[in-house]
C-alpha cells in the first residue's frame, strides 16, 4: 500500500471488496464449522468403540481408547484450528472494513471543506 492519497472512488472499491470478502467469509466459516464439529463427531465415536473394544481396567482401557483414536483427535483438533482461523479472519476483515468506513468519512469530510460543501 502507498501513502498516496485516496479517493473517494478507490475508499467505496474498498468498502465493496471488504463487504464481499465478509460475505464469503460466512460460507466459509460456516463449512469450516460444519467440518470440525463432524471431525468431532468422528473422532468421539471412534473413540467410544475403542473403549468398548479394549480389555482390562477402566483406566487402562482409557488410554487405549486414546492411543488407538490418536489420528482422529489430530483430525478433530486441525478442523477446529482451520474453523477458528476462519473465524479470526471474518474478525480482522470486518475490523479493515471499519477502517476504511473511517478512512472514507474523514475523506468525505477532507473534500467536503476544501471544495466549500458545509460551510
Amino acid at each position: 500500500m502507498t501513502d498516496a492519497p485516496l479517493n473517494p472512488v478507490q475508499i467505496e472499491n474498498n468498502i465493496r471488496t471488504c463487504s464481499e470478502r465478509i460475505h464469503e467469509g460466512v460460507t466459509v466459516c460456516t463449512e469450516r464449522e460444519r467440518a470440525s464439529r463432524k471431525a468431532r463427531r468422528d473422532y468421539e465415536a471412534a473413540y467410544s468403540q475403542a473403549y468398548l473394544d479394549a480389555v482390562g481396567p477402566a483406566h487402562e482401557k482409557k488410554h487405549r481408547a486414546e492411543l488407538a483414536t490418536r489420528t482422529q483427535r489430530a483430525e478433530a483438533e486441525e478442523a477446529e484450528v482451520l474453523f477458528k482461523y476462519a473465524e479470526r479472519t471474518a474478525k480482522a476483515v470486518e475490523a479493515e472494513l471499519r477502517a476504511w468506513q473511517s478512512v472514507g468519512a474523514s475523506v468525505r469530510l477532507m473534500y467536503g471543506v476544501e471544495t466549500g460543501v458545509g460551510r
